[in-house]
């Protein structure tokens, strides 16, 4: 999958703004930013359901939009909202998909038996969706985009209102599918999920701020982030706010976890700040992480909003 250029203007408002994007084929790939950021648009257009303004857009060897017809017959969807029917069994939700995408019948039979033992609904085959638990409703979800075994699998945040457990289950299907050859996109909020991710791309107010793997992305930022222990946790924190060069102070427990901008002999300054402010601290380097890395590439505008190589797709 590639885009070149690709925009999308809503009246005066630009949804997403010239984002340039490559994805691998048989990978995890991340969407990750805060509400707002372009994630769903840009989804929304990779798939062929709405008209981007400018820019190029290749999916799986197609043109689009011109051919997301052609398109749809080869990619599964799904979205943080279930949309399957409550009132419905299992079985019969994934047999009304399967006539929905022209499966001949004994071939879906046959696919809706590998689902319901793959995604755990041998006991639950009769019971109506709408009973469901939300880790249950989301492996039902994601059996019915996958129903036709499709190339290319979008997921916008689909994990966004089950529990803990249930997120790392399904996260195991999603690596089952990929190492079985399923291209997968996912748009998230989670920072635990796009660590997972093989790639990711970080959007910002509608603009590609970062793309690289979770590993790649980190590693850049070696040397920005420190750790201080101070005895007045609080205190430190609205000192270091101040500095210039200083892009977030987060507490973790009793610590301090600061993400500055590079520069020579970090540790010592911000230390002789605190020290000035009569505070005594002990500032060390620290490894950085994905959360450093989403607020240094959005320089903290949706930091509050977040948690919470190979061939072309």
């Amino acid at each position: 999958m590639r885009t070149r250029g690709l925009t999308r203007r809503f009246g005066q408002l630009t949804a997403v703004d010239q984002v340039d994007l490559c994805v691998p084929r048989a990978s995890v790939y991340g969407f990750l930013g805060p509400n707002g950021s372009g994630k769903s648009t840009t989804i929304r257009m990779l798939c062929g359901l709405l008209t981007p303004s400018a820019g190029e857009i290749e999916v799986l060897g197609l043109t689009i939009p011109a051919q997301a017809e052609q398109l749809r017959r080869r990619i599964g969807y799904m979205t943080q909202r279930f949309s399957l029917f409550e009132d419905l069994s299992v079985r019969e939700n994934l047999e009304f998909l399967a006539a929905v995408q022209g499966i001949a019948r004994a071939v879906a039979a046959r696919r809706i038996a590998e689902l319901i033992e793959q995604y755990d609904f041998q006991d639950r085959q009769k019971q109506l969706a709408g009973t469901l638990s939300g880790g249950q409703k989301q492996r039902l979800a994601l059996a019915g985009a996958v129903i036709q075994q499709p190339e290319l699998l979008f997921l916008d945040e689909p994990t966004s209102a089950v529990d803990p457990e249930s997120r790392r289950d399904f996260w195991e299907k999603l690596f089952d599918l990929a190492d079985a050859g399923t291209t997968l996109l996912v748009s998230t909020h989670y920072m635990d999920e796009a660590e997972r991710c093989h790639r990711l791309a970080i959007l910002d107010r509608g603009r590609l701020v970062a793309d690289g793997s979770p590993a790649e992305l980190a590693g850049a930022l070696q040397g920005c982030t420190l750790g201080v222990s101070v005895a007045q946790p609080r205190q430190a924190q609205r000192v270091l706010s101040q500095l210039p060069g200083v892009l977030s102070v987060a507490q973790i427990g009793n610590l301090l976890r600061v993400l500055v901008q590079p520069g020579d002999d970090l540790p010592a300054r911000l230390q002789r700040q605190l020290q000035a402010a009569g505070l005594r601290a002990q500032v060390t380097p620290v490894p950085p992480n994905l959360e450093d890395v989403f607020v240094s590439a959005t320089r903290g505008r949706g930091g509050a909003d977040a948690e919470k190589g190979g061939r072309d797709a």
